[in-house]
């Protein structure tokens, strides 16, 4: 069926379209139309089932009235709180938001940076997965408003919004250590150049070492994002059984968490006697667990606070030309004991 246009409702009513424009846009009373006339465009666009084109109203205008967010995986509670309240404060603002996921792969993302970028979108928030900076770099180029949030990315000079991951390892580390734990592994993700899968790897082994411990290569396991439950459950048993096995563990986000949870269950092990447990990034189902899980926990509502605060910032001052700064806003993390960790094993 033939989408009905502006041209179709001025053609019915036998009058110019920049009329009926003006009327639809509530520009009607400042450029003189008649009341009349108006109730009659807005009539018959109801009648004919007519709605603008959004994409080439925000060509003609110079703007679109939506935001484009990008995630690595809208299914995840980290990232699916933050769309949450992300969406909340652009639509105060008068934004509409397209909320897509990257899967980590950075061909996905590329595709979904042209396809905002084709959309107009007025400004991006985005997690990004990219290793080199380029297509955001362009896009800052072009004059597209960006800020990043949750991950880094060195030489991109845009804004962002970021957690000290660094300083939540090391401190979900050193709680191990003292409790006695010497053999502590850690589940990791990969791709392994992701700054915050980086600086929580860091702050690990940090503590370790700041503690005289020398981490083994065999107690730190790189996790493919899209096989996290098979490969979990592949490797996992071989890291935390027999004598030399840890008897402590470490996982980078709620995730994998998840799948080495159940493996231990599985195993017949029991959390916090056989092996204590703490992951980064705190989710509900922590609290639920029996026992209930320790964990490092994110400002995830202030993540996006601060992300759309910026965002609305800098749009206004691309628009006005003025220059914009590219500080890091970095959010601090809490450390959330729970009876997971309470039993220590030498």
């Amino acid at each position: 069926m033939k989408r009905v246009s502006l041209a179709d409702v001025a053609n019915d009513l036998k009058v110019s379209k920049t009329l009926v424009s003006l009327v639809l846009n509530q520009k009607g009373d400042q450029h003189g139309i008649s009341k009349q006339t108006q109730a009659r465009v807005l009539a018959k666009a109801e009648e004919l089932n007519y709605f603008p084109n959004q994409m080439a109203r925000g060509l003609r205008m110079g703007k679109s009235g939506t935001i484009g967010l990008i995630v690595a995986d809208i299914a995840n509670p980290f990232y699916a709180t933050i769309a949450r309240k992300i969406e909340d404060e652009t639509n105060k603002a008068g934004y509409n938001l397209i909320i897509c996921s990257s899967d980590e792969k950075d061909e996905k993302e590329l595709r979904l940076l042209k396809m905002l970028r084709d959309r107009q979108v007025d400004g991006l928030i985005v997690s990004s997965t990219l290793q080199r900076p380029n297509a955001l770099a362009d896009l800052k180029r072009l004059g597209y408003p960006i800020v990043l949030i949750d991950r880094a990315i060195p030489r991109l000079d845009v804004p962002a919004v970021l957690v000290d991951n660094y300083q939540g390892a090391f401190n979900l580390t050193k709680h191990l250590i003292d409790l006695g734990h010497k053999r502590i592994g850690h589940l990791s993700l990969s791709p392994v150049h992701i700054s915050t899968l980086r600086d929580r790897l860091k702050g690990y082994k940090d503590a370790l070492k700041a503690a005289g411990i020398k981490h083994q290569s065999s107690w730190i396991l790189n996790i493919p994002f899209d096989d996290v439950r098979g490969t979990v459950e592949k490797e996992l048993p071989a890291m935390i059984g027999g004598k030399k096995g840890v008897t402590a563990l470490f996982t980078a986000n709620n995730n994998i968490a998840v799948s080495a949870l159940e493996v231990i269950r599985n195993m017949g092990l029991n959390i916090p006697h056989d092996m204590a447990f703490c992951s980064f990034d705190d989710i509900d189902l922590f609290r639920l667990m029996d026992p209930p899980i320790t964990a490092c926990a994110q400002p995830r509502e202030e993540i996006a606070i601060e992300s759309v605060k910026l965002l609305k910032d800098l749009i206004k001052k691309v628009g006005n030309g003025e220059a914009a700064s590219a500080d890091n806003l970095v959010l601090s993390t809490t450390l959330r004991l729970r009876p997971s960790t309470l039993n220590g094993n030498q």
